[in-house]
């Protein structure tokens, strides 16, 4: 699993933590108040439930105020950041330092593009043309979006110089066997190679800025455009890596075909049974999310994480164990997630609501189970005619991503079986 630095405690985030622990603490007593009287009297008085209910969006609340606080404080400040991994093995452009930096702010502000590298494609499709953005704007864009996109905190990504990254797979191991001293030794059966392909799409915005804005010399336009394309590229990248459908997209893992863990085979995903329709089995709902847990092999546990929208985590964190202990369990330090069962708990707002035959609930190392792949290069082309008076940067980045391994994620299929 990828290490996270923790998030300074701030006093904001010191306040988030606090927050999230009073909200937790009066949401047990609630609906500890709540179970007891469905136990004495088949059910519970609408107002208790009513009062539950809004005490658990006050502790959904204070998660994503929490949440929020400390991807804030891992945004990266431009100028001052580090090469991280992905950028590090990146060769050089010809076009660095000052100079270049200084070119494209001249770009930004007034369309002189001397000292810039121009794309050029062929075809729309292959390449939208455009000025590269400096290494440190791309650096700044990836690091923004390492921090706003939960899928690219939890999956692994790549970064890779060609449209297209190809990685053969080995869906069946080498066989062995045992032999006395002495006996012949037959040829094994050699390895089962299946090669996966990741092609990379185009994700563009067009953020659009003032004449007024661009000539204000206070104005950093790098952390500017940086900051413009983060929201809408994470928010269009975390929905194609969960259900995009492959087309002109990154493949999410909820599009592959989704069957029986017990006839699960290489590319599909596996799936637990909730035990009922469009809900959790009304016994013992907790023991499903059990099976979950179990059904990746044991190497994948160490890492395994359980991916949900915050509706889902809603009724998950009512649930309590054979000893009474809830299983859902809010995060004691800034920079750390809730966790379910010992194991963390990551919110996707495009993960499905449960109902009849969703997969509402995934589980497992998504490290190794996804793959992201980033085209290297972002590019950029400035239009100051579409929207007089304002000036449009059609930012372009290329971007795919896949499940790699389908033995290491697993979805809770909410049915009978």
């Amino acid at each position: 699993m990828k290490e996270t630095k923790q998030a300074p405690a701030t006093p904001e985030a010191r306040a988030a933590m606090h927050e999230m622990m009073a909200a937790f603490e009066a949401f047990k007593g609630a609906n500890d108040a709540r179970l007891d009287e469905i136990e004495r009297k088949a059910s519970a008085d609408p107002l208790l439930e009513a009062r539950v209910a809004r005490i658990d969006q006050a502790v959904a609340s204070a998660q994503a105020r929490l949440d929020r606080v400390v991807s804030e404080a891992r945004r990266p400040v431009l100028g001052g950041e580090a090469s991280s991994p992905s950028t590090a093995s990146r060769s050089p452009s010809p076009f660095h330092g000052e100079e270049t930096k200084a070119a494209f702010d001249g770009y930004l502000k007034t369309g002189n593009a001397h000292g810039l590298e121009l794309k050029t494609g062929l075809s729309s499709a292959a390449d939208s043309g455009g000025y590269v953005v400096p290494p440190e704007t791309e650096r700044a864009i990836d690091r923004r979006l390492m921090a706003g996109s939960p899928m690219r905190e939890i999956a692994t990504v790549r970064t890779i110089g060609a449209g297209v990254f190809r990685k053969p797979v080995s869906t069946a191991g080498v066989t062995a066997g045992w032999v006395a001293e002495t006996a012949p030794r037959p040829e094994t059966d050699p390895a089962t190679l299946a090669l996966l392909e990741f092609p990379a799409a185009d994700l563009y915005a067009s953020p659009a800025a003032t004449q007024s804005l661009l000539d204000d010399a206070m104005i950093n336009l790098d952390d500017w455009l940086a900051g413009e394309v983060e929201d809408a590229f994470a928010a269009q990248e975390t929905t194609a890596f969960v259900s995009g459908d492959g087309i002109n997209k990154p493949k999410g893992f909820l599009s592959y075909d989704i069957v029986a863990e017990a006839g699960h085979g290489w590319g599909e995903i596996g799936s637990v049974a909730s035990g009922a329709a469009g809900a959790f089995a009304a016994a013992n709902p907790s023991d499903r999310l059990i099976d979950l847990i179990y059904a990746p092999k044991a190497r994948y546990r160490p890492n395994g994480r359980f991916v949900m929208n915050r509706r889902t985590v809603s009724t998950v964190r009512k649930f309590k164990d054979a000893d009474g202990n809830y299983i859902w369990q809010p995060a004691t330090r800034a920079g750390e997630t809730a966790s379910l069962l010992g194991y963390p708990v990551t919110e996707i707002e495009t993960m499905p609501d449960i109902a009849a035959d969703s997969a509402a609930i995934a589980f497992g190392d998504f490290q190794r189970g996804y793959l992201i792949v980033d085209r290297a290069g972002v590019r950029v082309l400035r239009d100051p005619y579409s929207a007089k008076p304002y000036v449009l940067f059609y930012t372009t980045k290329r971007v795919g991503g896949g499940v790699q391994n389908f033995d290491a994620i697993k979805v809770m299929k909410f049915a009978v079986s």
